[in-house]
């Protein structure tokens, strides 16, 4: 896991690190695009930290009522099985989907017992989950904005902090698979508003579509100030 996650560990001396990266082992599963009933493989880690996002993005769907909202997870977000409640007076159904070829770690408690004498991982695990806590709760202040074009703006540079590269002309590129569904599922909009935002950012050459992804052109502080420009009476 130290290897796969170069992150993790980080803070150990080089001899800590090594005798940790040999017995931090674990089984992986390998995850195929596509929607995948990962509640199954929560009972593998039951009793230890949980299931480790090594490489790929998940999407995780949160279907109430009839709307849904979604929160991406990628390398280094730590999924607990006991973040899924087995009954809740609202009665919400979660479903998982890989968005692309994605690695699982199974951390079980015997991986647990393994890493007993270095703290400071089960520390930096715990922390990749608060990480994931404050990273939902700025999604939600996002999707508060009365403006979806801001939504929509917003989101993206959110999601950039993360995925995003820098190209050499200043460019952002974000190599995700973002359809305008699920932009709109990560903002709390419907697809022909997100459709509308994209195409107002679009036309003040702001954003642009990639090949795996989106490019984010200008500034944050730039989109925000198209995002926010009042509409044209005719809209």
């Amino acid at each position: 896991m130290l290897e796969e996650v170069p992150s993790l560990g980080a803070e150990l001396v080089a001899p800590a690190r090594a005798a940790a990266a040999r017995v931090a082992t674990a089984a992986v599963v390998g995850l195929e695009p596509g929607p995948h009933p990962l509640q199954g493989w929560f009972a593998s880690s039951v009793h230890g930290p949980g299931l480790l996002v090594m490489h790929g993005v998940l999407a995780r769907e949160v279907h109430v009522a009839g709307r849904t909202a979604t929160e991406l997870l990628g390398p280094g977000d730590l999924l607990r099985p006991w973040e899924l409640p087995r009954a809740a007076p609202v009665g919400g159904v979660v479903a998982w989907r890989a968005l692309a070829r994605t690695d699982l770690g199974l951390l079980d408690a015997f991986f647990a017992d393994r890493i007993r004498p270095w703290p400071q991982l089960a520390c930096e695990l715990m922390s990749r989950a608060v990480q994931r806590a404050q990273a939902i709760a700025e999604q939600r202040a996002i999707a508060a904005h009365p403006r979806v074009d801001m939504r929509v703006s917003m989101l993206l540079w959110h999601l950039a902090g993360r995925w995003g590269t820098v190209e050499p002309g200043g460019d952002v590129r974000l190599a995700l698979p973002l359809t305008h569904r699920l932009l709109g599922e990560l903002v709390g909009a419907e697809r022909p508003s997100v459709s509308h935002a994209l195409g107002r950012l679009t036309r003040a050459g702001l954003v642009s579509r990639a090949v795996d992804g989106w490019r984010l052109h200008g500034s944050s502080a730039e989109h925000a100030a198209v995002a926010t420009r009042p509409l044209s009476p005719h809209r």
